[in-house]
């Protein structure tokens, strides 16, 4: 059975459209700041620091070769 216009179905569904776009925009807005932030302070750090994690695991295989053969040679 349809409601009359005006009906405080009608007008609970008007509120809740209305709360949601707001929501949504903001949402929208809070998400492209923490792209943002992620892109230009959290990949920079990571990159930095997984490069120095790589030249300390490398020194470390480096150092595990290197006992491996003076083990071989005994």
């Amino acid at each position: 059975m349809p409601q009359p216009s005006g009906s405080p179905f009608e007008d609970a569904g008007r509120k809740i459209d209305e709360h949601w776009d707001e929501f949504s925009d903001r949402f929208e807005q809070e998400v492209r700041r923490v792209v943002t932030y992620l892109n230009d302070q959290v990949v920079p750090e990571v990159r930095q620091h997984s490069s120095k994690a790589l030249r300390v695991a490398a020194g470390q295989l480096s150092r595990l070769a290197d006992h491996l053969e003076s083990r071989r040679s005994h």
